[in-house]
């Protein structure tokens, strides 16, 4: 029988979480945090079979494991991994044990608490991307809400309690939401698995049950909830206050895992499950028809792309700065998730309107678009955790974020600049980085179906330059005056946590082919149940 890799990876946390709670004096930190991160670098451990493991030529969802659970209302402990899920699974556990590094000498107060809590969070995202139950997603969904809840409220800065209300407000609004489609769609297939309801949904289609109005809304109530946490704007507004307040931890968290959720949901829910709603024009009564939401999607992300470069662009404030970059940069993952069903052919060409050379061109550049917008979701996570962990080692030395009161830091911390520089091309996308191969794949698959979203795409890109570059320049260089000459550079905890995030971004992008060769089959399986 095959070890229970998933189970552990997100039991362990909570075990380790209950462990540290109950048996490790809160006078202690330092047990406390050698537990957690001992805790934190086990769960890595056990998570790399995932993909050591992961059989690339049988494809599907692999590690699966059925339990009894909630037996009367149709729900199982159901866990399993495909290409898309055990990439989001990995860049979790490996995120983690940088997170507690990054927060050593930031977190001095309730740093027993603060460490459960990162504990508990890690078991909830874990299990939003292994669930193979849709209870138990939704169960794991809202976990995750009550941690960073707390690192916000409590370890945040001064305005912590207004970011952390926003936050809670914005995201239970789409969870209320989404759990309406949830039942309703329960009620359709009688029974919560995710497999379950695939196939009742496809033979409700098929049979005119399911009908493309209906789809429509029940594909809008799922779009909300995973926009917010993407988050698409308009829907953006709680980030850029969340990322201000929060401990470097729920930063690097938040960029790095929490916000490709929306993302991942878009593609396991969204697409496969309602395809007729996606491209469908719903007609409102006073409002008139609606466009679709692959339409509205496309360009809400378009938007995003341009809006936070140029957000980014005027800001005075460097973590806001990065926060506003997120925007720009999952703007683009959104759009490479729907811009070829927002092409005025929709999903024609899955019922044959098309030619088959001309659907099979649409077919391939979407397949690329969605590769790479997964892609750029691990890349993402890297480069901009990196710029948070260095926000904070920075905010950590001077008490303070803002742009204007720093300067010349390169003199005192050479190799605090040195990571800067190196995070940020990472995050620009530059040749030999994993956020080059994200951002070309989508640019790419797009132009095949949509050109006007690539150029627009291309310009966020050159903005991302501009404000990235002209913020290291006021930061690192230049004269060096007052509190800026006594900086101390990074110490040796410091960049054990960065030389990972750094050095992984560069990896996969000089030698992406293991990762996207498990990633490639299982996207191209999920087109395939909704694009014919």
């Amino acid at each position: 029988m095959q070890f229970p890799f998933l189970e552990a990876s997100i039991l362990l946390p909570l075990a380790g979480a209950v462990l540290i709670g109950l048996a490790v004096p809160r006078e202690d930190e330092g047990a406390i945090r050698g537990a957690t991160l001992a805790t934190t670098i086990v769960t890595f451990l056990i998570s790399l079979p995932l993909f050591f493991q992961f059989d690339v030529a049988a494809g599907g969802f692999q590690f699966e494991r059925q339990a009894p659970w909630l037996d009367s209302f149709g729900a199982t402990f159901h866990l399993g991994v495909d290409g898309i899920s055990l990439l989001l699974v990995i860049l979790t556990t490996f995120l983690m044990p940088l997170t507690i590094l990054c927060s050593w000498r930031g977190i001095t107060d309730k740093v027993k608490s603060f460490h459960v809590a990162l504990l508990v969070l890690e078991a909830a995202m874990v299990g939003v991307f292994a669930a193979r139950d849709l209870l138990l997603f939704f169960l794991f969904f809202e976990i995750m809400l009550a941690p960073m809840f707390l690192l916000i409220g409590v370890w945040g800065s001064t305005d912590r309690i207004r970011a952390a209300l926003k936050f809670f407000i914005y995201t239970a609004v789409g969870s209320l939401l989404m759990f309406a489609a949830i039942a309703y769609v329960y009620v359709m297939a009688g029974s919560f698995d995710m497999d379950v309801i695939t196939a009742a949904l496809a033979a409700s289609r098929a049979d005119g049950t399911l009908v493309a109005t209906t789809q429509f809304w029940l594909c809008l109530a799922f779009v909300i909830a995973f926009a917010i946490k993407v988050p698409v704007f308009p829907v953006h507004t709680w980030l850029p206050h969340a990322h201000v307040q929060a401990p470097t931890a729920g930063s690097v968290i938040l960029a790095a895992v929490m916000l490709k959720i929306g993302g991942y949901g878009f593609l396991r829910f969204c697409l496969p499950w309602f395809p007729e709603g996606v491209t469908h024009s719903a007609t409102v009564p006073l409002l008139g028809a609606l466009p679709s939401i692959a339409t509205t999607m496309a360009w809400l992300g378009a938007i995003g792309v341009i809006y936070g470069a140029l957000m980014a662009l005027a800001q005075t404030d460097l973590k806001r700065l990065i926060a506003y970059s997120s925007i720009s940069h999952l703007g683009l993952v959104v759009v490479g998730i729907f811009a070829a069903l927002a092409s005025s052919q929709g999903l024609q060409w899955t019922q044959g309107i098309l030619s088959e050379p001309v659907a099979a061109k649409i077919t391939q550049g979407h397949t690329r678009a969605v590769v790479g917008s997964i892609f750029q979701m691990i890349a993402h996570g890297l480069s901009t955790g990196a710029l948070f962990f260095l926000v904070g080692a920075i905010y950590d030395r001077r008490h303070t974020k803002e742009i204007a009161a720093l300067g010349g830091l390169a003199t005192p911390a050479p190799r605090m600049a040195t990571a800067f520089v190196m995070a940020t091309l990472a995050s620009v996308a530059l040749p030999s980085t994993a956020g080059f191969v994200g951002e070309i794949l989508i640019l790419l698959g797009v132009f095949e179906t949509s050109p006007i979203f690539a150029v627009l795409g291309i310009s966020g890109m050159v903005l991302g330059v501009v404000y990235m570059l002209y913020a290291i320049q006021r930061v690192f260089f230049g004269p060096t005056e007052g509190p800026n000459k006594d900086v101390e550079d990074l110490d040796r905890i410091e960049i054990t946590g960065l030389v990972p995030l750094i050095g992984f971004g560069f990896i996969l992008g000089l030698v992406p082919g293991p990762f996207l060769s498990r990633l490639e089959p299982a996207v191209q399986a999920l087109v395939k149940t909704y694009g014919g």
